[in-house]
């Protein structure tokens, strides 16, 4: 069963935003083993590259505002390249400062859900949605429309 290890910064203060990632961790095990690993904030991004590049194994994926967008389809044609080669998936979600130079230089790839400004604890969710979203799309599910 495929690794997915998703590296954030900062804690989910909300309720409805932990329960959001719980419910989308929980339809993923079905598919995949899924984690979240959650980094301390720092003051700055530099200060909180090497705990995320520690984190990082296998292939890392960094959510960027500079990356390249992909559809949901696309999305998933990647996710399952990566299984089929049986790599383990790590995405990386920056804190509200965003990412520092080196976290992106060692991304196998940088992607970005959109050319808008999400709030990074939100980002989780929609991170989350879009891999299982990936995985029904796969596998021929009705999920996606």
């Amino acid at each position: 069963m495929i690794r997915i290890g998703i590296v954030c910064v900062g804690k989910l203060k909300e309720g409805y935003l932990r329960d959001a990632c719980a419910e989308y961790l929980k339809r993923l095990s079905r598919f995949c083993h899924a984690e979240i690993r959650e980094l301390p904030e720092r003051r700055s991004p530099k200060e909180e590259a090497e705990s995320i590049l520690r984190a990082c194994r296998g292939h890392v994926i960094a959510l960027a505002v500079e990356g390249e967008e992909r559809s949901s389809e696309q999305f998933a044609r990647d996710l399952a390249g990566l299984a089929d080669r049986g790599e383990e998936i790590t995405f990386v979600i920056g804190s509200s400062c965003g990412l520092d130079e080196s976290v992106k230089r060692r991304a196998d790839g940088l992607i970005s859900f959109s050319r808008m400004t999400f709030p990074h604890q939100l980002m989780r969710v929609i991170l989350l949605e879009q891999i299982y979203r990936a995985f029904m799309i796969n596998g021929g599910g009705e999920y996606h429309k």
